[in-house]
Formats: C-alpha cells, structure tokens, sequence
C-alpha cells in the first residue's frame, strides 16, 4: 500500500477490505446460545483460532451470554466497535449498519440471507435498504447472505463452521460467492500441501465485490495466487481493472465461473447476438484482462499448483518423458482433446536421444524411454536437458508421482535432482501422474521441498491445466500490445451513433447505409452501392456501378431483409433491376407491412471471394465482444465461431482467426484458392477499435457476409448492421 498512490479507488477498495479482515475488534450482532446458532460457532471459532482482540456479544435482550457479559447498545461498549458479524432478520440489517457506522465502526460481515437472492418483492426492497445503508455509511460490508471470512495473518475466523481448519499464512487467498465451494477448493489444496491464508465467502456482494478484493490480494504480500468462484459480476470495469491489476503483479486469478447464461444467447436484433454465449464472452474479456476461467473446481487446484511452483513458459509447444507406452497414449490424447501443441522433436534431439538410449528406442514426443532413461541420475538428467533444449519444446511434462512413504531412495533422489535441474534451467518442468492419488504426510513433506515443481495429478486435468496456464501466458505477452489513437473520422462517426443511441428508448437497428458508415469511418470498406427511390433511379444506378447487381430495401426497422424477401441478387439486366425494384416494395408489403422503406440500395455483385463474419455483442456481464466466423448461412449452420476482447492487434486478429475453420479455409483448403487474410484480419481489428470506442452504447454489430477476395484482392463488408442498446 505504501507505494501506491493513496485515494484512488483501488486504493480505497483495498483498505476496506483490510479494514474487514484485520478489525480491531469484533462485535456479533444478534448473539444466540439456541443449540446449532451460528452466532455461538463464531463466537467458539474466534476463540479456538486465537483471535487476540476483543469480542463482544452483542444482544438487546441479553445481559450475559456464554459466561461473559452481553452488550444491549454500541454505547455500552468499551471501545468503539470495528467489525460486526450480523446475523438478525434481513428487515433490522441495515438500521443496524447505520447505528455501528454512528459508533465508529469500520467493517461488517453480513451473514442474513433473505435479500435479493430470494427473488421476492420484500427481498429485493430489503436489499435496496441495505445497499442504501451501505452507500451512506462507507462501511466495508462483505455478504450477505455468506458464510463469513478467515484471514491467518489476523488469526480470525468468523465462519460458522464446526470442522477443524488449518488457519495459517499460506500462497493462496481464496474469495467465493459460494461459502461450501470456497472451503472445498481450501480443503483439497491443504490435501496438496498448500495453505490457503485468506477466504473470504463474498456471497450477494451488496457491498464488496470480487474486484475489491481481488485487488487486496493483490497488494498482499503473502499472496501469490488468488482463487475465485464467481457467480456474476457485479462491477464490470473494476473487475476486470482488478484482474489487470493482480497480472501485472505476476499474481494469477484462477476462477470457477458458474453458468452459461441464456440472457447471452436471448433473442437479439443481430445473429451475433444469438449466437455468442457468456461463457465464451467471459473467456474472450476476462482472459484478456487476466482471469484464468477454468471448467471444474478439480481444475482450479490444477491450475493453483502450476502457477504456485513453475515459472510461464515461453511458448506453446509441449513435450513429454514417460517411462509408460500407454501414459504416452494418454498425453496424445488430451492434449487433443485440450487444443494442445506437442510437436516433433528436431531430428538432431531424436538422432541424440537414440544414440543415448540405443538403436531402436522409443523416440518421439512424447518420449518413451521406457525404463532406460532411468538406468543412471546422469542418463535421465541429460534426456531432460535434451528435450529441454529442442527448440519446438516450451514446457516439459514427466512421468512420476510423490511417494507415500519411505523406500523408493532412488526415485526421491532423482526428483531432488529434477528439481536442482529446474532451479537453473529457462524452461519449465511438471510432473503429470496418470491417475489422481491421495498424498500423505510423508509426501506432503516430499512436496514442501521440492517447491519449483508442480506436480499434476491425472493426465487429462493435467493438460487441461497445461492449456490454461500456456492461454493465460499467451495473454499476457499480448497484453503489452500497442493499439492505435482514435482517428478524427472515427470520432465523428462514434459520435454520431452515440447520439442516436442517447436518442433511443430500447435497442435500434441502423439503416444498412447507416450501418456501413460507420464501418467505413474505421476503414471497413463496402462495393460501389447507391440508395435510389424508384426504380428508373435503380436501373441509372445500375449503370452507373455495373451489372450484374444486388438490390436490398433500406430501413431501420428491417434488421433481417432476406427473411422479409428484400434481398435479390444476380441481376444482370435492367428490366430485371427494374423488376426486382418492384418485388421488394412487394415483399416488404407483404411480409413486414408495418415497415416503411427508406429506399432501395443498389449493390455492385461481388462473387469469387469467401464470406466470413465479424460482429460485436455486447454481453451482460463482461460487455462488447469482439466475434468472428464463417460467413452467410455457414454462421448459423455451423457455428463456427470464436470470440476475443476488442483489444486486438495484429496478432491477436491472427490469433482469432487461427481458432475457426474459416481460419483453414482463408490459408487456402484441399487445393483451394488462399485468401486475403491480412484484409480480415485488418476488419477485425476495426470492429474491436468500434466495440472500445462504443462501449454501451452498442448492443451488437454484424459485417456478415465480409467477403475476402483470393490473393491480395482484399475484403469487402457486403452487408451490415449495427444495432444501438438505447434506453
């Protein structure tokens, strides 16, 4: 805290957090001596951790309560009162937030349910009370509805919780909205021989939220990895500033997210917007920003002990050493099924390796020495440094497990030898078991001394593992990626759909002309195209750009033409321009009568190129993210699509594409044409310049199809729509 810069709000968040976990005392409001009370398992649980301050039982009817005298008033008291464990109905939360904030004190935990999270009328006006409160007090409240908090360095714990806890400082801090989940995720990394020094249960975070704390650990100094189960988020800016925050601090965030929620995929004027999901917009922002979303709390223990004891490697390209022919089968296997690279080792490292392990040996990626290259320390350690040398090789993975008890001298001896190894080498090592096993006390011992080696239990968690940690890695060195300044045509055409969005009372669509403005503002092209009112004036335009062409009916609150008939394509003669000019009025008539054309667009036909898709949807937790797919019906049909924060560059456009199909198709598929990828990838850095310089105010983007001419020929927005969120 001393060298940031005091009063920001990071800053703020960060003091009250520490405000809630390191009190001057504690004061447990709504005590009970009924069989089962919490209040009573706090009260046993303060004691029993050796918690040094002052606690006091705090109830208006009692005088004396669990042999020590009980307080009726916060003026009672014989000090101004710090932190508050509430637990009294909902209704009486917040007056009794106001009166401790009046008496002097500084932090709350809110453990009352019966807030929002009920989903009634009288819950959610009781919330709005307590946010209220909150606001007006300053108060650090964590909750409520949560299961309290355990910090080491202050020795608290104000969880209910009966079962024994190992409450000492540790590499871990922990911060879930579910209290259950967060001690899980604490139980089973003490099975692993990790200390957890803080968990925090945020529950409704009416107060606090997952940034603010997020943002304390990271300020830390005890604290190397943050571990968060996250149900929503409550402050999108501040939470992703967090995360940006605790990876610049070398401190990962590995977090559990919970759901893929419909509200991503809900009905939306944009395909975009029908198709993008949260959880994959999630991963695309968040993971952009920091945050480690991982599939199942398994996988957070994973992910904790990699980044606990290795350093990041410096590349993607995974190799292996086992001594198990089916262990090697296994790795192949999930690292496919995980998107991983394990490629070929260089023929100089295979000729080596075989001339060191004799003719006719396994030798491959991953290695499989079978139990020669354990046939002496010095054997195994120069196949190690072998394979760590190959230039394709970023990270190593080995065959063994931690022993349970005494007796296997030489396997303990190379592992002490493996870790030496790792200590001095600038790639890193992991242990990968092939099936998940208990530890002992003896191997937890084994573990605390051989602390720059992970040691992965079971091979697909194991490389599931692998890929987040090579992903968040990945991210972070494009994190430093330079981005262009906003140019003046840019600013002019933001500024013009902001007003339009200021404008609007719900979500709009934008005209097509409207619509590809703003697209060539950032430098999206379109082809030769006019918007005519007649159909003379369609057929002189025709002319004028040259047939064949394409007629489309222009309109705001036409967002999908071709399901209105209002797209005709291929018309390659005047009385067929002026004909379809006539059957799009008809169409529209017909299918949307309540639609009002502005006129009809006529379209140079453009043909021989490959229809992708690049969009905007700006998702509910996370907001605009960037997408790009396969074009046309192909979006629908396939779904072949991928999603990135709109912080892109160049490399982070290739690196968007390179996860679709279309990403094949544009390199130029089974003998087909190549494409001109630099032009998509160029749009789509244009599309995520639009979704920074919007923000809220889109709702969703679609440039679908663009359609990228072979060779160099370049790419062209051959329809688009742009739908402002309003209201």
């Amino acid at each position: 805290m001393a060298n940031q810069d005091r009063g920001s709000a990071a800053d703020i968040s960060a003091e009250k957090v520490g405000a809630l976990l390191d009190p001057n005392n504690v004061v447990i409001i709504g005590a009970s001596d009924r069989p089962g009370s919490w209040t009573t398992r706090v009260w046993r649980n303060l004691e029993r951790y050796g918690y040094k301050k002052p606690v006091f039982p705090f109830n208006p009817r009692r005088d004396e309560i669990w042999d020590t005298k009980c307080f009726k008033s916060f003026d009672e008291l014989p000090e101004a009162p710090d932190h508050l464990v509430v637990l009294v109905p909902a209704k009486a939360v917040p007056g009794v937030l106001r009166e401790a904030a009046a008496a002097g004190a500084r932090s709350a935990t809110v453990m009352t349910s019966g807030f929002n999270e009920i989903g009634t009328d009288e819950g959610r006006a009781f919330g709005r009370d307590l946010r209220a409160a909150i606001e007006e007090t300053g108060l650090a409240v964590s909750g409520p509805n949560c299961l309290g908090n355990m910090a080491a360095s202050s020795s608290m714990v104000t969880m209910p919780d009966d079962r024994p806890q190992v409450v000492e400082l540790g590499p871990v801090a922990i911060v879930g909205q579910s209290g259950g989940l967060a001690m899980a995720i604490k139980r089973t990394l003490e099975e692993r021989g990790v200390n957890t020094g803080y968990v925090v249960t945020s529950g409704n975070e009416t107060g606090l939220t997952t940034a603010d704390y997020i943002r304390f650990f990271t300020r830390d100094k005890d604290t190397k990895v943050i571990v968060s189960y996250l149900e929503g988020i409550h402050d999108r800016e501040g939470f992703l500033a967090a995360c940006r925050e605790a990876r610049a601090a070398g401190k990962p965030v590995v977090i559990m997210k919970l759901g893929t929620s419909e509200r991503g995929r809900g009905a939306a004027l944009a395909h975009t917007g029908a198709l993008a999901g949260s959880a994959a917009a999630f991963d695309a922002v968040a993971g952009a920003a920091g945050a480690i979303r991982v599939g199942t709390l398994d996988d957070v223990v994973e992910v904790a002990e990699y980044m606990l004891h290795a350093k990041l490697p410096g590349g993607t390209g995974v190799g292996a050493i086992t001594f198990s022919g089916g262990l090697r089968g296994l790795i192949l296997d999930a690292a496919e099924r995980n998107g991983l690279s394990v490629p070929a080792l260089s023929p100089e490292t295979q000729a080596t390796l075989e001339s060191m392990l004799g003719a006719g040996s396994a030798v491959g990626n991953p290695l499989d020495g079978g139990f020669g290259v354990l046939t002496s320390e010095d054997t195994y350690r120069n196949c190690i440094q072998l394979v760590l040398d190959d230039p394709n090789i970023d990270i190593l993975l080995l065959q063994e497990e931690l022993m349970r008890e005494p007796g296997s001298d030489r396997k303990e001896q190379y592992l002490r030898m493996v870790e030496g190894l790792a200590q001095t080498v600038n790639k890193p090592i992991a242990y990968v078991s092939m099936i998940s096993y208990g530890l002992t006390e003896y191997s937890r011992g084994m573990r605390a001394e051989l602390m720059h080696l992970p040691f992965l239990q079971e091979v697909d968690k194991g490389l599931r593992a692998m890929g987040s940690v090579i992903n968040y890695a990945e991210t972070a060195r494009r994190a430093a990626a330079r981005l262009p300044a906003q140019t003046q045509a840019e600013a002019k055409a933001a500024a013009r759909v902001r007003e339009i969005a200021r404008g609007a009372s719900g979500p709009r669509s934008l005209s097509e002309p409207e619509s590809k403005a703003l697209l060539a503002a950032y430098g999206i092209g379109a082809p030769a195209e006019e918007v005519v009112t007649s159909a003379e004036e369609a057929v002189a335009a025709a002319r004028r750009i040259g047939l064949p062409v394409v007629l489309k009916g222009v309109a705001d609150a036409l967002a999908h033409k071709t399901e209105a008939g209002a797209v005709l394509v291929g018309l390659a003669t005047e009385d067929a321009v002026r004909d379809g000019y006539a059957t799009i009025l008809s169409n529209v008539a017909k299918a949307a009568p309540n639609v009002t054309l502005d006129g009809v667009l006529v379209a140079a036909q453009v043909s021989g190129g490959l229809e992708l898709a690049i969009g905007i949807n700006n998702d509910p937790e996370v907001g605009p993210v960037v997408m790009f797919g396969q074009g046309g019906v192909a979006l629908e049909l396939y779904g072949d699509v991928a999603l990135a924060a709109p912080e892109l560059d160049a490399a982070g456009a290739k690196a968007l594409i390179a996860r679709t199909k279309a990403g094949k198709l544009l390199a130029g598929f089974r003998g087909g044409p190549a494409y001109d990828a630099a032009a998509a990838a160029a749009a789509i850095q244009a599309v995520g310049r639009i979704a920074r310089d919007l923000g809220d105010s889109i709702q969703a983007l679609d440039v679908n199809p663009f359609v990228v001419l072979p060779g160099s020929g370049g790419g062209f927005a051959l329809d688009g729509l742009v739908v402002v969120r309003g209201g």
